[in-house]
């Protein structure tokens, strides 16, 4: 892969023998890592470069992982995943409520490490600026923007457009909105999807030329451009 195209992580270790056990892992599977042995520099990096996913050790000497994590958090929104060795639940819950995206107990297993990047990757796609002709989402702001048009949705139809926003081109099921917007335990009837589609054309399509919005009978629904 090359290096100027591949997703770059920061990781913020100060034992030198797991961080670079890691950085080797990381990158024999493809990405760009960088190394921080401390937790003022790895702020200093994770500050001045844009990196798609951090790893941070919870105990840093200095300023240590939750502190990190706090000052990112004023000015980014790059994935973090917490590295470590304590198992006790409250060193997790103080992660997570530091902005932490997720945490890794050590000794980890190499796979599950991955499985947790890739995880945090699709999280920060996830957050990304989307844009289909001339509707634009917004999902840190959870607004979306039509021909310059700020479209008044309430937080179930902004739910749906964004999901249908990510399968952009691709034929959704009822059912398939129902698991990933209204939730697994919804025991509702699956004519909701079709009445809150229907809200969605009136605010997404009907004020403007060209419908984005489309059913394909029988199976469900696509957003695609005209």
């Amino acid at each position: 892969m090359d290096s100027a195209n591949s997703p770059a992580i920061l990781v913020v270790e100060d034992e030198r023998r797991i961080a670079r056990l890691i950085e080797l892992e990381l990158e024999h599977v493809g990405f760009a890592v960088t190394i921080a042995g401390d937790g003022e520099t790895g702020l200093r990096l994770a500050l001045a470069q844009d990196f798609e996913v951090i790893l941070l050790d919870l105990m840093l000497p200095g300023l240590g992982g939750i502190e990190v994590c706090k000052a990112l958090r004023e000015h980014k929104r790059t994935p973090i995943i917490m590295l470590t060795a304590r198992d006790r639940t409250e060193d997790k819950v103080s992660g997570l409520d530091a902005g932490a995206d997720d945490y890794i107990t050590k000794p980890f297993a190499t796979e599950e490490l991955l499985a947790r990047v890739r995880a945090a990757l699709r999280k920060g796609v996830s957050r990304q600026e989307l844009k289909l002709a001339d509707l634009i989402i917004l999902p840190e702001q959870r607004r979306a923007i039509r021909a310059g048009v700020m479209l008044e949705l309430t937080t179930r139809e902004f739910d749906l457009l964004h999901f249908l926003m990510r399968h952009a081109d691709k034929v959704v099921s009822r059912e398939s909105i129902l698991r990933q917007v209204w939730g697994y335990d919804f025991e509702g009837e699956t004519n909701v999807v079709d009445v809150y589609i229907r809200y969605l054309r009136m605010k997404v399509d009907e004020p403007f030329e060209s419908p984005l919005i489309h059913t394909i009978r029988g199976v469900g629904y696509v957003l695609r451009k005209p």
